[in-house]
């Protein structure tokens, strides 16, 4: 017979009130909102925005930190004094400190080099320490740090399609299903997001299917920046596409195709040019009068590529895509007089669509 020990009950302790705190985070924070957003190129179609960027770490990446923290705990994987580690373009690391912070546990960020600086210093506002290396090297490099510290590497390249229950539990499926329950199409034609780790649209397309309801209407559609591999992944068939090019698209598309994709939940793949996502993004802040971020920009290409689609064929609905982040995250890239010319990304090329491919 084996008895706890009174290590045992103290860890237990510690991993009881590190939940409590998870969960007192998420029942301070209202839902993010759903923004109705008419199309004069597309009518009778109405776009919403689900709008990620009220989180309290400010993006999506919210939803999936507080995952893979609670994915930690109960598989015994984080305890007192864990050191975190994550490898993360940014936006997953913000909101990853962000618990880390709350739990009193150390965070390190291996982040590629280039990262935004507005991003890097929210991961120091937050207590987080941020080592910056070659983008090929930032998964070896998270790592090894875990290793050599005796911590926690999140991976949330691996974990994000197994950490959140995508068959509800309040996950973004969920919630915007449930907030359109009132409008004139409560079951959305398309719902539009990009995939950096695939973890989104791997909870999205799950849902869809276990709703059974939204089966025959809903599809969902993930968007791929430049320079990714996903896109060819998914019209190829294969998992062993590799790129040597960092994307320019923060936070979404991945030069390898990460554990977390999962192709037979995606009904449509477009590949969207970067010059377009960053056009796309300026558009939608002119409409919205505010800043939206590059990924968003992605998402809203895509999104009016859909539905225009539907206009042209005389149809209506509703179409539901992501506000990733806000734009002042990229005050000094999107938002600086110049850059994008001298970037060579003032020229919009079309859209790659996976039906034509």
């Amino acid at each position: 017979m084996t008895t706890a020990t009174a290590g045992d009950s103290a860890r237990r302790a510690w991993v009881a009130e590190a939940l409590r705190r998870i969960e007192a985070d998420a029942r301070r924070s209202a839902d993010t909102h759903l923004i109705p957003l008419a199309l004069p190129e597309a009518p009778g179609v109405t776009l919403y925005l689900k709008d990620e960027s009220t989180h309290p770490s400010g993006s999506l990446k919210h939803r999936l930190a507080r995952s893979l923290f609670l994915y930690g705990l109960c598989n015994g994987l984080i305890g007192p004094g864990t050191t975190i580690v994550e490898a993360s373009s940014g936006s997953t690391a913000i909101s990853e400190a962000h618990f880390a912070k709350l739990l009193g546990l150390p965070f390190v960020a291996v982040v590629p080099q280039g990262t935004a600086a507005r991003k890097l210093q929210e991961i120091a506002f937050h207590g987080g320490q941020c080592v910056e290396v070659p983008a090929a090297r930032v998964y070896a490099e998270a790592e090894a740090i875990a290793t050599q510290r005796g911590g926690h590497y999140m991976d949330q390249f691996t974990h994000a399609e197994r950490a959140t229950d995508w068959r509800g539990n309040n996950n973004i499926a969920e919630s915007l299903f449930n907030q359109l329950a009132l409008e004139p199409h409560p079951l959305p034609r398309w719902i539009v997001v990009g995939a950096g780790t695939g973890g989104t649209s791997a909870t999205i397309g799950r849902y869809i299917r276990y709703r059974r309801d939204a089966l025959a209407t809903t599809r969902l559609a993930v968007v791929d920046p430049e320079r990714s591999v996903f896109f060819d992944a998914f019209v190829q068939g294969r998992r062993d596409v590799v790129s040597a090019e960092r994307g320019r698209i923060e936070g979404i598309g991945r030069p390898r195709v990460e554990p977390s994709f999962l192709p037979p939940v995606i009904d449509r793949m477009l590949r969207v040019p970067d010059a377009l996502s960053f056009a796309a993004a300026l558009d939608l802040s002119q409409r919205l009068g505010r800043r939206v971020g590059p990924s968003t920009g992605t998402n809203f290409a895509g999104a009016l590529h859909l539905a225009r689609e539907l206009a042209a064929r005389g149809e209506a609905g509703s179409i539901v895509t992501l506000l990733c982040d806000a734009g002042e995250r990229y005050d000094d890239t999107l938002f600086a007089p110049g850059w994008l010319a001298a970037q060579g990304l003032d020229g919009a090329a079309g859209i790659r669509d996976s039906h034509g491919a």
